[in-house]
C-alpha cells in the first residue's frame, strides 16, 4: 500500500503547476505553458496520508525540471517514510527506501500499472498530453482570496474503475493549493496542501537524480 500511494501521488504532480481557464483543455494548456516558461519548480506537500488503515501526517518536498521531465520527492513525514526519495523521469521510477538502504527501479509504464490508484506514469512531464491518457474535467470554479480557484479531476481512460485525482489551482500566482487522491473504492487516500511554491531556484538535474551511493539496486 505504501508503494502504491507514493507512485500514484507522483502521477498527480503533472497537474500541479498552473491553471486559469474555462475548460479542462484550457487548464492543461496553461499548465503546459507555465512548465515551458520555468526552468524548475519546487513546492511542499503537507497534510493527511492513509497508510495501513490509519491516517498519518505527510510532509514532502517536491522539485522538478519540467523540460527534462524529472520529478523528485523527498519525504519527512510520516515517520515510516522519513528519508525516502522518489525520482521519476520519462523512462523509469527510482525509489530509495532509507530503512533498507535499497533503490527499486521500475519502468515508467510498469510503475503506473502497479499503482493502487491506476494512474499511468507515461504522461508525466507534459501536461498538454494528459488528455491522451486521462479524462480530465473541470469540476467547478469559485472565488477565493481575490482570485479564482479551479478544481480539476483526472481519471484513467484505460482503467475507468481506477481511482481519481483532484487538484485545486488558484489564479493568484498560478499555483496549486490542494491535492486529493482517491482509491478505486472511493476512499480518500491523500489530502494535501501545496505551499512554498517557487520557480527557478537553480536546482540542477544532477541534484534531482542524486540518490545515496552504496544503496542496493533492485530492478523490477
Amino acid at each position: 500500500m505504501k508503494k502504491a500511494v507514493l507512485l500514484s501521488l507522483t502521477a498527480a504532480l503533472a497537474l500541479l503547476p498552473q491553471a486559469s481557464a474555462q475548460t479542462a483543455n484550457d487548464v492543461l494548456y496553461k499548465v503546459d505553458q507555465m512548465q515551458k516558461n520555468a526552468h524548475d519548480l519546487s513546492f511542499r506537500l503537507s497534510g493527511r496520508l492513509l497508510m495501513q488503515g490509519a491516517n498519518q501526517n505527510m510532509n514532502a518536498l517536491v522539485r522538478t525540471i519540467p523540460a527534462r521531465e524529472v520529478v523528485r520527492m523527498e519525504f519527512r513525514q510520516p515517520q515510516s517514510l522519513s528519508g525516502d526519495v522518489i525520482v521519476s523521469d520519462r523512462r523509469e521510477v527510482r525509489q530509495y527506501w532509507s530503512l533498507s538502504n535499497q533503490i527499486t527501479v521500475s519502468p515508467l509504464n510498469r510503475a503506473g500499472q502497479n499503482s493502487g490508484l491506476g494512474l499511468d506514469f507515461t504522461q508525466l512531464g507534459s501536461a498538454a498530453n494528459l488528455s491522451s491518457g486521462y479524462n480530465v474535467r473541470l469540476l467547478g470554479t469559485s472565488n477565493a482570496g481575490g482570485g479564482r480557484l479551479f478544481k480539476l479531476q483526472a481519471t484513467s481512460k484505460q482503467n475507468p474503475k481506477a481511482g481519481t485525482a483532484n487538484v485545486w489551482v488558484t489564479s493568484q500566482g498560478w499555483r496549486p493549493t490542494r491535492v486529493q487522491m482517491f482509491q478505486p473504492d472511493g476512499q480518500l487516500a491523500v489530502d494535501l496542501n501545496v505551499t512554498n511554491f517557487k520557480t527557478n531556484t537553480g536546482v540542477t538535474e544532477a541534484q534531482l537524480r542524486a540518490l545515496p551511493r552504496g544503496a542496493r539496486v533492485v530492478k523490477q
